[in-house]
């Protein structure tokens, strides 16, 4: 399965400390708003499954930033799994054992796209 996805708020924006309490953003809760909206459209398309993955997973992203400026593609990780466990795609992102990240070219807005796949499909490779 191969889904396209806005690009995630880095882990610096996806946090917030709220009277001593660490805390999802508003930025951060809307990104996972949006990928549960997409994921959703995608179950109605038979883009996404309809149950969430249970499989041990691979997971390859491709990363294509907003712009130029220089970013740490470990940043966008955390907010991004987060979100498709919370869309239910996955039951949790601990299911992942083959992660791969590649930097794209940018784009206008920026987005990822990520292809999971059942780990035993991927050992072939």
């Amino acid at each position: 399965m191969t889904i396209t996805l806005p690009w995630p708020p880095s882990t610096n924006r996806y946090w917030r400390n709220v009277g001593g309490r660490v805390l999802i953003s508003a930025h951060g809760r809307q990104y996972r708003q949006d990928v549960a909206r997409i994921a959703a459209a995608g179950r109605t398309r038979g883009l996404v499954p309809r149950l969430p993955l249970a499989d041990r997973l691979a997971v390859a992203i491709v990363a294509a930033p907003p712009d130029r400026r220089r970013r740490d593609l470990d940043n966008l990780l955390k907010s991004l799994l987060d979100a498709i466990t919370h869309a239910g795609i996955w039951l949790d992102d601990n299911q992942v054992d083959d992660l791969r990240v590649v930097r794209a070219a940018p784009g206008q807005g920026g987005r990822v796209e990520i292809t999971i796949s059942p780990l035993a499909a991927r050992a072939a490779v």
